[in-house]
């Protein structure tokens, strides 16, 4: 089994795990977190797509989509933390109101 595959394995581990959290967890925060989570998992499957085989350059774009994703990965969790805290303040509580 080569890293790549190994990298993209986890990946879509990571990316599982996210996605369950984002879906099962009422409260903001911890899908946030998840949301990052599925993002790691998506960053480690690109990074594992970008590997050639042995002895050859690893290709430079999915790397330079995966450090592209890490900024706008920050800038989303830093808005998205900033409207969490928005709403806890109005509402008191850091979760979704259920209908």
């Amino acid at each position: 089994m080569t890293a790549g595959i190994v990298y993209a394995l986890v990946g879509a581990v990571l990316f599982g795990l996210g996605l369950y959290a984002l879906i099962v967890r009422p409260h903001l925060l911890r899908k946030i977190i998840a949301l990052n989570v599925m993002g790691s998992g998506t960053f480690l499957m690109l990074v594992g797509t970008g590997r050639s085989g042995v002895g050859l350059p690893p290709d430079a774009v999915p790397q330079a989509m995966v450090i592209t994703g890490i900024v706008v990965a920050v800038s989303a969790t830093a808005l998205a933390l900033t409207l969490m805290l928005r709403l806890a303040d109005e509402t008191g509580r850091a979760e979704l109101p259920g209908d």
